[in-house]
C-alpha cells in the first residue's frame, strides 16, 4: 500500500479535532483500523469515511433505527401534537 492511500495518526487527529494520544489509543484498543509500519502507523483512506462518521454501518443503523422506534413508542402522543404546531 503506497503512502498517498494512508493517512498519518497526526493526520487523523487533526481531522477529527482530537489529539494524537487520544488516536493512537482507538488504534491500540483496536477502535480504528491502522496498519503498523515499523515504528508508526498509518490509517487506510478506505476507512475515513467511517471513522469520519460519513457512512453507517449495520450495526450503527439497526441502533438508531431502535432508539427512534423506543422514542416514538415512549413519546408517540407527544411527538403527534408537537408535530401540529
Amino acid at each position: 500500500m503506497n503512502s498517498k492511500a494512508c493517512i498519518t495518526i497526526p493526520q487523523l487527529a487533526k481531522a477529527l479535532g482530537i489529539s494524537r494520544i487520544a488516536v493512537f489509543k482507538k488504534v491500540k484498543n483496536g477502535q480504528i483500523k491502522a496498519l503498523k509500519l515499523g515504528r508508526n502507523y498509518a490509517i487506510p483512506k478506505r476507512y475515513l469515511d467511517h471513522i469520519l462518521g460519513r457512512v453507517l454501518n449495520k450495526e450503527d443503523k439497526k441502533q438508531i433505527s431502535s432508539a427512534v422506534k423506543k422514542t416514538v413508542r415512549e413519546y408517540g402522543e407527544t411527538l403527534r401534537l408537537l408535530g401540529r404546531d
